[in-house]
């Protein structure tokens, strides 16, 4: 394994900076990283439980409508924003064996699943697709990107609920860092709003009742559920340079804790995503007074975002850093959720905007966060925190910074 190069200041001053060098969108709001950014921009969510992708071709993305009918549409999705990611980043010079595939969703094919149960109750146990594993194992969608590009460096899926595409980003970049591989793709993909899907959420009170997504307002009442995908590429930064790649950012940092409190809720004045923060802050080297932007979990449902605005506050200070939440717009797409607002905070910094929190027009009592409301704030692009707090108590947090 060859050394890694000398201390940076990146990832917690522990090896190699990590550069981004592409990266490719599946949303309902927009299809297409650049779409995507315009979909951030517009109105919120206010017609149901559920936003999907409308229409929703897989044929570009595959050689025959054989071969994408045997792909649960968390793969597809996955497909699609990774042939993105290629033609946006282009090829690293990584060698096949040290390229990696750190991939996340939160349950996998639950569509194929509950579509072959309904044939094995209707149609009996011959009737079952022979395809319905390699469709609903989560690992699936990681494994079709290793195959599709002949990576073949670590192919592991991570499935962390809420938090997994952000503990996968976190996780891929350290292994660059570290000189265990040189380049990897990573993200999420996530496509659970089936009948299944909706109940299963809709019974435990996690979703909307009002067909709203709302994040910190006094009138949240559950979030929409989202879907789709988004695949970032990652590269030791001085081969980056090398072969002249356009970088647009940077992993600086990351942190993974848990909270060890409940399966559904957050801890208490959110004491698990404080220490989150203070961690990942901790592994890229900086301070609270560093931070330019919060990208919030923020999923429109009472506990969450009261809790990650008390630990916003504690760590950065009452309405210090500029806060907003995409998921008015996108839903909550659950493993993919990390991934998707990655790709949103590198879309902040290149059209230097943030994005308005989509739905909300009004701050919750007691919240002391600068939330951007209403309009895209213009900003000077900074390192930007990326939260992501999922059931079980698992919670991720990223830093990344613009180019350079």
């Amino acid at each position: 394994m060859p050394a890694p190069a000398a201390t940076s200041p990146a990832m917690g001053h522990r090896g190699r900076r990590v550069a981004i060098t592409g990266y490719g969108v599946v949303a309902p709001c927009g299809l297409g990283k650049q779409a995507f950014w315009a979909g951030l921009n517009g109105p919120g969510i206010t017609t149901g439980r559920t936003v999907e992708m409308v229409d929703w071709d897989p044929s570009p993305y595959f050689a025959n409508p054989k071969e994408s009918r045997r792909a649960d549409k968390v793969e597809q999705f996955a497909l699609a924003a990774a042939a993105e990611c290629f033609e946006h980043a282009g090829r690293p010079t990584a060698a096949a064996d040290r390229f990696g595939t750190i991939f996340a969703t939160g349950v996998g094919g639950l569509r194929s699943t509950e579509e072959q149960i309904e044939v094995l109750i209707e149609k009996g146990e011959r009737r079952v697709s022979p395809f319905l594993v390699p469709m609903m194992m989560p690992n699936a969608s990681g494994a079709a990107i290793s195959m599709r590009y002949g990576l073949q460096g670590p192919n592991e899926t991570i499935t962390t609920a809420c938090a997994a595409s952000t503990h996968a980003i976190g996780y891929a970049a350290r292994l660059i860092a570290w000189g265990m591989i040189d380049a990897c793709v990573t993200g999420g993909s996530e496509s659970a709003a089936c009948p299944i899907g909706v109940a299963s959420f809709g019974n435990m009170t996690a979703l909307t009742s009002s067909g709203n997504s709302r994040p910190f307002s006094p009138e949240r009442d559950g979030f929409v559920l989202g879907e789709g995908a988004a695949v970032l590429m990652l590269e030791e930064w001085e081969s980056a340079v090398a072969r002249g790649a356009n970088i647009v950012g940077e992993v600086v940092g990351a942190a993974s804790n848990a909270d060890a409190h409940h399966i559904t809720a957050p801890a208490p004045g959110g004491t698990g995503a404080i220490k989150c923060m203070q961690l990942a802050l901790h592994d890229a080297g900086l301070v609270p007074a560093d931070i330019r932007q919060i990208n919030a979990h923020g999923t429109s449902t009472p506990l969450n975002d009261a809790a990650e605005a008390a630990a916003v506050t504690a760590v950065f200070g009452a309405g210090a850093v500029p806060v907003t939440s995409t998921k008015g717009v996108t839903g909550h797409a659950l493993g993919a959720a990390g991934a998707l607002e990655a790709a949103a905070v590198l879309l902040s910094m290149e059209h230097s905007l943030i994005p308005p929190t989509a739905g909300t027009t009004q701050l919750d009592d007691g919240f002391e966060i600068d939330l951007v409301m209403g309009a895209a704030r213009p900003w000077t692009p900074g390192p930007t925190i990326s939260n992501s707090l999922g059931f079980g108590g698992h919670n991720g947090a990223i830093v990344l910074a613009p180019a350079g």
